[in-house]
């Protein structure tokens, strides 16, 4: 999911943390959340509304289904 993978890490920047930063707030491992912005991985449908609830975004924004 490419649009997921852009999304995560537009927002991440916005927020102007880093990848170990967000890693910790969610309890992932920062290596997961790189795997996620560079679409080696998706994310379980728990961590998708942990960083929905983190970023106030909606999942269905995360996954490419709507516009901001």
């Amino acid at each position: 999911m490419k649009i997921f993978a852009e999304r995560l890490k537009d927002l991440r920047n916005e927020k102007g943390i880093s990848q170990s930063k967000l890693a910790a707030l969610i309890e992932v491992s920062p290596a997961v959340v790189c795997y996620w912005e560079t679409d080696r991985s998706e994310p379980t449908a728990p961590n998708l509304v942990k960083l929905s609830d983190y970023f106030n975004v909606s999942v269905d924004y995360l996954l490419g289904k709507t516009i901001m």
